[in-house]
């Protein structure tokens, strides 16, 4: 496109809350609306700017038509001169051609993008008010729209990621005085901490608007001027209380909420330089991506998380990510790499000591957490070679001795896995027996995760409706599925 053309929106256009919340999430049924409604753009006129008919635009508008084409959406960020982080996009080519199109709050003071290198701890605590504010007034048409966002993949989720490698920028914005001392931190520290053990002992997102509510406390402090000591704990807290948002989000199946908030957690980390834990983070969006079948995005993030903490990751944190590198292999198929990675897994994990100052956030990767992750990828691979299920059953059998109920969501998960492997190996009594003690593991959880999980077992009880059992457990499943 030629940049001197200048767009058909106004800045006042482009800064309206409802249109930004809506090209965040990807809803252009409501972005096309509220550019019809406040730009006075016809249907066919965006049609003409974005390269689509105007049928096309009518049915995305009336929610009959999504667009999840990453092509298509740069195609109506360039049509309608919509700057590229505002959908989740490196800036487009003509941004930096039209300087006067900035959209600044106040025409003297330049306000820097999320994305812009290097990241500002200011704008971070921005982007934690604005998450927070948006999701605590969400309403039921909200939540289905921001359930139905597509993650973001690619160039567009790995580039702007680079940035954590480089150190952040000064502030020089003016704050007011904060009061909050040392004992005030150690409490949002504990509040944090609990937080993130619910999450993990149970899943789903039952508490997730307590968590926000808490982020949204932290952000305010943070938007006062602290000593550097409380601030950079408060960031810290920020980072982790985002990541547990972030793993709520997606276990209640907010895709693209939860790369928010992971975002906000690896740019919380950043600020506060507590870089171990910004490679758990992007360990964290890299096993969201395999759930997305995106196993080449994975292994980008997880060697970005492995180049960054390599001179300070503890054996316990080394583990973890290269087992998620064996994830990632073992998706692309690619078996001989998949083994090395998980030995050195094995060896990284061989190393840690209860002597060891890991942060209390990686004392659940552990024996029983490698051998249910490496169970679970050979799972994988016994899903095109079944000659690896009996070797998943005896990693999966493992995992579940050393770690109990306790653990709903990753008990569940084992188990779900282990009934599979059961049916891979044509052992359907043993797969009958399994699928009831996962259906039993299931109904501890809300997690999106173990629902999805459980529909791909019930696949595998379609076409044995001679056997009772079978039909029993296919049942059993069906109520699960169809009443959760």
């Amino acid at each position: 496109m030629n940049a001197t053309v200048p767009g058909p929106l106004t800045s006042d256009i482009l800064t309206r809350d409802d249109l930004r919340r809506a090209l965040q999430e990807h809803d252009f049924a409501a972005a096309f609306a509220c550019i019809k409604k406040w730009g006075g753009l016809s249907q066919n006129r965006i049609a003409s700017a974005c390269q689509l008919t105007p049928g096309k635009v009518s049915a995305i508008i009336n929610g009959q038509h999504q667009i999840t084409s990453m092509e298509v959406i740069r195609r109506i960020a360039d049509g309608l001169r919509i700057p590229g982080a505002f959908l989740g996009l490196a800036p487009r080519p003509w941004e930096s051609a039209q300087p006067e199109r900035r959209l600044d709050k106040a025409p003297d003071e330049r306000q820097p993008t999320d994305d812009e290198v290097p990241w500002q701890p200011d704008v971070t605590v921005a982007l934690a008010e604005k998450l927070t504010r948006s999701d605590l007034v969400m309403d039921r048409r909200d939540a289905s729209r921001a359930l139905a966002a597509a993650a973001v993949t690619g160039t567009s989720l790995l580039d702007p990621l680079e940035a954590w490698l480089q150190p952040a920028a000064l502030s020089s914005r003016s704050r007011r005085i904060g009061r909050l001392g040392i004992k005030d931190v150690e409490q949002l520290e504990q509040t944090a901490q609990a937080f993130r053990r619910w999450d993990h002992q149970h899943g789903g997102g039952l508490r997730r608007k307590a968590v926000l509510g808490q982020l949204s406390e932290v952000a305010a402090a943070l938007d006062e001027h602290q000593t550097t000591t409380v601030e950079s704990r408060l960031y810290r807290v920020m980072a982790h209380l985002s990541g547990t948002a972030a793993t709520m989000a997606w276990d209640t199946g907010y895709q693209r909420r939860a790369q928010d908030y992971y975002r906000l957690a690896l740019r919380s980390a950043h600020a506060a330089e507590d870089v171990v834990f910004g490679a758990n983070v992007l360990a964290g969006m890299a096993r969201q991506m395999l759930s997305r079948e995106q196993p080449q995005d994975a292994l980008e993030l997880v060697r970005l998380a492995q180049e960054g903490s390599r001179r300070v990751a503890g054996p316990r944190v080394r583990a973890m990510l290269h087992t998620r590198e064996a994830w990632a292999l073992a998706a692309m198929g690619r078996t001989a790499a998949f083994n090395r990675a998980t030995e050195r897994a094995r060896d990284a994990l061989s190393e840690s000591s209860s002597d060891d100052e890991e942060p209390y956030w990686i004392a659940y990767f552990d024996e029983a957490e490698l051998a249910g992750v490496t169970g679970g990828r050979l799972l994988d691979l016994a899903r095109r070679d079944r000659a690896h299920a009996e070797k998943a059953a005896d990693h999966i059998r493992q995992a579940l001795a050393h770690r109990g109920p306790e653990a709903a969501r990753s008990h569940a998960l084992d188990r779900i896995g282990l009934a599979e492997c059961h049916f891979l190996a044509g052992d359907i009594p043993g797969a009958v027996e399994e699928t009831h003690r996962a259906a039993d593991a299931a109904v501890q959880t809300a997690s999106v995760r173990v629902r999805d999980q459980l529909g791909g077992l019930y696949s595998y009880t379609v076409g044995h409706s001679k056997t009772r059992a079978v039909r029993g457990a296919r049942d059993r499943l069906r109520d699960l599925l169809v009443n959760r």
